[in-house]
This record gives structure tokens, sequence and C-alpha cells, in this order.
């Protein structure tokens, strides 16, 4: 399998790109505190009745997606032939990170409309990753970059998340109401932009 990288032809859009890779990894960096101090009560794990263990589990295999994922934007691991190795990992990282965020899912302090907005997420996430694998064991590469470009819009999320609850918070907005919009805003804008971008192509 060989998870091909978003590679946009124009300069400006490359840039954008990758300027998202490095926030991905300064998010990895973030999170990667819960690996180093796992949370052992619901409260310390964002107060998910649920979070213990799986938020830890959550954030393994997020950080692999977000880390494994920026580093397919790197020509030289192409030419070098590690990029298939690269993209198994990282699918395997959204797919783990997948499964924990839709078991947390329910769990969400938020109340159901956070749980239906990760919930959503963490279903499109682990299905696009599947359909992109089997187009790469199936020799259809075209369409399994394709789905690659879905997969790392959706990993996004966890780099739009941390962007826009700062903002409520400097802003001032009213948490609660805002945090339950943030549950779809975090990932459905990036994947219309993805799906613009590949109609474009």
């Amino acid at each position: 399998m060989t998870t091909a990288a978003l590679t946009p032809p124009r300069w400006p859009a490359r840039a954008f790109w990758l300027l998202a890779a490095l926030l991905c990894l300064g998010v990895a960096a973030y999170s990667a505190r819960y690996l180093l101090h796992p949370p052992t009560t619901p409260k310390e794990a964002l107060g998910n009745p649920l979070g213990v263990p799986w938020l830890v589990v959550h954030i393994v295999g997020a950080v692999t997606a977000l880390v494994l994922g920026s580093l397919q934007f790197l020509p030289v691991l192409r030419r070098a032939g590690a990029h298939r190795w690269i993209g198994r990992t990282y699918v395997l990282g959204c797919l783990v990170g997948g499964a924990a965020g839709l078991i947390l899912a329910p769990g969400s302090s938020a109340g159901p409309i956070a749980s239906l907005g990760f919930g959503s997420l963490a279903i499109l996430w682990i299905a696009v990753n599947l359909l992109g694998w089997r187009a790469a064991l199936q020799g259809r590469f075209a369409e399994h970059r394709r789905w690659m470009i879905r997969s790392w819009a959706l990993t996004l999320a966890a780099m739009t998340l941390r962007l826009y609850l700062p903002t409520v918070m400097v802003l001032d907005l009213p948490f609660l109401p805002w945090y339950r919009a943030i549950s779809f805003l975090c990932w459905v804008p990036n994947l219309a932009i993805a799906e613009a971008y590949l109609r474009r192509r």
C-alpha cells in the first residue's frame, strides 16, 4: 500500500498544507502530555466517563496519524521508499484513533450533539482509511490517493479543533453551545475543502 501525500501543483496551496502539517506536529507534541501522565479518573480524562483508558488509546492513534501524515509531505521519504511503510502505520494510527474516538463520543460532557459530531468524525475517519487501504491493495492508486486526501482532511480536525477552542475563549463566547458546534466545525469544512480540491483536480 502507498499512502500518497497531498501534493498540490501550485505553491500557495502546497504552502498552506505544509503549514497545516507543521501545526499538526505542534498539536501532536501538546497532546503527548497525556501519554507522559495518563489520566486515572474520568475527571482527568476531560470529564468523559469512558476516558480511562480510551482517551490515551485515542491520543496514541491520533498522534501517530498527525506525525506520520505530516511526514508524508517530505519528497525525500517518498524517494527513499519509506512512504509505503509510513503510510501503513499512518492508516493504523487513524483506525486506532478513530475506533477509540467512537468509543469516547457517547461520553462527551457536552451532551448528545457533541457526541454526534465527534462520533460522525470517528466513523468517517475509519471509513475513508479502510476504503483508501482497499484501493491501494487492489492497485487502484489514483482512487487511493483521493481517499487519503480525505483522510488527511479528517486528521486535520485535531488541529482545527485546537484553533477554534482558544478563539471561543478569546472572544468570550458561551463555551458549551460553541463546543457543540465545534464538534462539527472541526471536520466538516476540512472535508468540504478536500472535496472541492478533488473536484478541481
